[in-house]
């Protein structure tokens, strides 16, 4: 890995409005490239919107959705991505050539490739399939990339295997925080108001950000998966109004040791940036841990055990 400087960026989307998400996009990266950043981290579906999607008829979904590479707005992500000199990640609704559905996730390089990554554990619509790969790539920095979208960083081995796959930098876009959970002590919904009021009361906002249903809820679990790996881990996340819940933002920059480089609390549009040192990922705990393996004493981490359901379910579970 070369050393490299990257950027997490937050904005607040608009659902269904494409033409104003890339317009931001556009904002941001050029921003990004006044402060010499190489590689750019957007939010998950921050192209298309995202949690209205779940109330959508599938023949709307399908209006929002678009080809990946050959899309327009996979093209003006590569068309951006040769002006600034500067890998860009971005989310969208991805039709396939065979009619299915996905929440994917598109890199566009300067030198003209593309790669994307299909969510994994996609939950949003019935209408709306699971991608069924990992995605690790290398950047013309020389940088071994992989990219997660937001539940995928919820399963640890997702995260390992991006690691055993030789992924030094993992992407991490999401929409989360302010999410209606159904577990009684994970995050909770966050009152609308204090976001339209967010100019005259910017604690009462930043409070809840900073809180269990934003960055607190966040330090439980995401330090551990760039620590316990030995990977860098850039978080970008959307914020604010998301249709009926608040995004909390938060978005952050951590290193092989789980520490973050930098972050960002704002209740607001905002970008945070650092320098990756590539000297970190070598001596790092997590690194020497995966040297320590036991691959033999493994097997039963990909044995089904008879409790495994579609994420759907897990995510919305029915009350009985």
């Amino acid at each position: 890995m070369q050393n490299i400087r990257v950027a997490s960026v937050q904005f607040n989307h608009l659902p269904n409005n494409k033409r104003s998400n890339l317009e931001k996009i556009q904002y941001w990266v050029k921003k990004a490239h006044n402060e010499k950043v190489r590689l750019a981290v957007f939010p998950e579906m921050c192209i298309t919107g995202y949690w209205h999607v779940r109330k959508l008829a599938k023949k709307d979904i399908l209006a929002l959705s678009e080809e990946v590479p050959d899309g327009p707005s996979t093209q003006e992500l590569v068309q951006l991505s040769r002006k600034y000199g500067m890998s860009i990640g971005a989310g969208l609704i991805e039709q396939s050539d065979d009619g299915k559905l996905y929440n994917t996730y598109v890199v566009a390089m300067p030198d003209g490739q593309t790669q994307k990554h299909r969510k994994l554990h996609c939950f949003i619509s019935e209408h709306m399939a699971s991608g069924d790969s990992f995605t690790v790539f290398e950047t013309p920095e020389g940088c071994c990339v992989g990219v997660l979208i937001c539940y995928d960083c919820n399963i640890i081995e997702n995260v390992r295997i991006n690691a055993l796959k030789g992924v030094e930098i993992l992407l991490a876009p999401h929409q989360t925080g302010g999410c209606n959970s159904p577990s009684p002590r994970l995050m909770g919904l966050i009152d609308t108001k204090l976001w339209e009021n967010r100019t005259q009361n910017p604690k009462a906002i930043e409070e809840e950000f900073l809180g269990p249903k934003g960055r607190e809820w966040l330090m439980r679990w995401l330090p551990s998966r760039a620590h316990d790996n030995g990977i860098f881990l850039i978080f970008s996340n959307g914020v604010g109004i998301d249709d009926d819940e608040v995004r909390t933002g938060n978005s952050m920059i951590l290193d092989p040791y789980g520490e973050i480089l930098a972050e960002t609390w704002r209740a607001d549009d905002d970008m945070v940036v650092a320098d990756l040192d590539a000297d970190r990922l070598h001596m790092s705990l997590g690194q020497r841990l995966i040297q320590s393996r036991r691959p033999d004493l493994y097997g039963i981490i990909a044995v089904p055990t008879g409790k495994e359901q579609d994420t759907r379910k897990i995510r919305f579970p029915v009350n009985k």
